[in-house]
């Protein structure tokens, strides 16, 4: 496994991560033991990079973490938490919370869920309004100084926030959604973590499976998969974005991958700083993940990918209006 520094401060990580979210919630129906065979499975392959939240399931996610993990020596992973979503006990969502008080309050429980000693990356998983962002990473600071934190990430925020934060203390990276037709990132915020020596862990690499090539209409039918609500996952936006998977095939297909291949590769390729997280929730998705590894694209194949994906190409938000409101890296840059 290629390995990935992240950011100029951070640690050496696995050149792909494995995103554990889907494992507990919103993508529908889970299996415990799949989702243990999986993490398993991609530990074996070189995977070193997991990423969780402790709001994912209400606890669940780092709970489930922590059972693959208990017969692994702990220096084999990397734990990637979020934290300051609040969550009611129906699993709604209900706002931020990064107090440098409550950090250390939400920083305590997932040391025990997830039977730890110490966090390696630790990130608010939105801005919080309600606190300057210096307040939270001076917080998060502390608990570095007092080890239980190895390293300080952001997630979802804009260049003038990033500059703000890094001021504070070094940030190894910032978690964000990059994909062929996720390409927000490219207008300054990609431009500014460079020049700062912060790494990207990229999630959504697939579009949430929406362009991984095994999406169809009559997907996410069974329990209560989050994506149904999703903008580009409904009506004629569907439509749209599963034609230009289409063109993702075709092309796939003169590679010699498939299209969950080529996407990763395409995110991978986009620097070595950046880090594709892909959120394979059994083992047959993560040894179609894994592939994405072997595949080389060449300029054709890069150029053949930019003329059928230009920036902005998708149909619908990533997100729907009311969460796209809580994102600081859709804002305009200041600066």
């Amino acid at each position: 496994m290629e390995q990935r520094k992240l950011g100029s401060t951070g640690p050496t990580v696995s050149a792909l991560g494995l995103g554990c979210m889907g494992m507990s919630e919103v993508y529908g129906p889970v299996d415990r033991g799949e989702s243990i065979a999986t993490i398993h499975a991609a530990l074996d392959a070189g995977i070193t990079l997991l990423d969780t939240g402790d709001f994912y399931a209400m606890g669940h996610n780092e709970m489930l973490v922590r059972e693959a993990l208990k017969d692994r020596p702990r220096d084999k992973a990397q734990i990637s938490v979020k934290f300051g979503a609040l969550r009611g006990p129906g699993g709604e969502f209900a706002g931020m919370d990064c107090r440098p008080a409550a950090i250390k309050n939400f920083l305590a429980y997932s040391l025990q869920r997830l039977g730890t000693d110490y966090i390696d990356i630790y990130r608010p998983a939105r801005l919080d309004p309600n606190v300057p962002i210096e307040e939270t990473i001076g917080g998060i600071a502390e608990m570095v100084n007092a080890g239980y934190i190895r390293h300080i990430g952001l997630s979802e925020v804009g260049s003038d926030t990033i500059r703000r934060a890094h001021a504070v203390h070094p940030i190894v990276d910032l978690q964000i959604e990059y994909s062929l037709i996720a390409r927000g990132i490219e207008r300054d915020i990609l431009k500014t973590c460079r020049e700062l020596g912060i790494g990207i862990t990229a999630y959504g690499v697939l579009s949430r499976g929406l362009i991984s090539g095994h999406w169809t209409k009559d997907s996410g039918k069974v329990g209560k998969d989050y994506r149904l609500m999703t903008p580009r996952f409904q009506g004629a936006n569907l439509d749209a974005n599963l034609a230009l998977v289409e063109s993702l095939r075709a092309i796939a297909s003169e590679i010699g991958a498939t299209p969950a291949q080529v996407a990763i590769a395409w995110v991978a390729a986009q620097g070595k700083e950046i880090v594709p997280l892909v959120g394979a929730r059994t083992r047959n998705r993560l040894t179609e993940a894994l592939g994405a590894i072997k595949v080389t694209l060449t300029q054709a194949h890069l150029a053949a990918l930019a003329k059928a994906f230009p920036p902005d190409v998708a149909s619908g938000t990533r997100y729907a209006a009311e969460q796209m409101a809580h994102l600081d890296s859709e804002k305009p840059a200041t600066t």
